[in-house]
């Protein structure tokens, strides 16, 4: 329940487990789903309702904290209305403006004060949202695309490219199904050396919980191929030793 000021209880506990998870660099997920990555498509989406994340706290950090800036920006976007209604969001508001590490930010802000916090206003502003963040995944595809052919031309390092791979699927914010689909094809790639394939699998856990189990539901049922063995054989061993993946029988 809202106070007169505009603010939730669920806002304020969800707002300090954002902090928490930025700090330790956990993925931020969907309230009541912690294995449900949050995207900016969700936070644009006003017919989809978010809990706590209908509360301007929440929204003010990722609009703030966000390393990402399509993140950030459709964060801000949906506390556009909120800072129209009440004098102390609009401080929020003013102080996300400030603090924010992102021009873009800054900028959709501006436009959306200048407006007067018009609804008309606010809902083209997401539209152009939409098409930045649909931009910023499709250029983060191509890097993702680019740094594979690199590979295997041998003008990249395995570990260079296992660490961007994380890097750029982590900043194009891909949804879960690709991320699976992406490291499942690069496991079970006849042309991928092994060393580069068990580099994925020391990093594993860097994997948000769900598309962990995803990627070892595909892989245990999938048909044997080259190394296959032994990538069950250690992902068995990696459920033995964490207790992990549930999925893993």
């Amino acid at each position: 329940m809202s106070n007169t000021l505009g603010f939730t209880q669920e806002g304020l506990s969800l707002a300090t487990k954002v902090k928490r998870d930025y700090k330790s660099g956990d993925p931020i997920t969907v309230p009541g789903d912690d294995k449900r990555i949050l995207l900016p498509e969700y936070l644009l989406n006003r017919q989809i309702h978010l809990e706590g994340f209908e509360d301007p706290l929440p929204l003010a950090l990722v609009s703030t904290r966000d390393p990402e800036s399509p993140m950030a920006i459709s964060a801000a976007i949906r506390l556009s209305p909120l800072a129209g209604k009440k004098k102390l969001i609009r401080g929020v508001f003013d102080i996300v403006k400030e603090t924010t590490k992102h021009d873009a930010v800054r900028k959709c802000i501006d436009l959306v004060t200048e407006h007067d916090f018009d609804p008309a206003a606010i809902k083209t502003l997401s539209g152009h949202a939409s098409q930045y963040v649909k931009l910023a995944r499709e250029r983060y595809s191509v890097a993702l695309k680019n740094n594979l052919k690199a590979l295997m031309d041998g003008e990249l390092e395995p570990r260079i490219f296992v660490e961007q791979f994380f890097a750029l699927t982590e900043a194009g914010n891909l949804r879960q199904e690709i991320r699976k689909k992406l490291v499942v094809s690069l496991l079970t790639a006849p042309n991928i050396r092994p060393s580069i394939k068990f580099l994925f699998l020391e990093n594993f856990e860097r994997f948000p919980a769900m598309v962990r189990d995803m990627i070892v539901r595909e892989l245990m049922a999938t048909p044997d191929r080259p190394h296959m063995d032994m990538i069950r054989d250690e992902l068995k061993w990696m459920a033995a030793e964490e207790n992990v993946f549930g999925a893993v029988q």
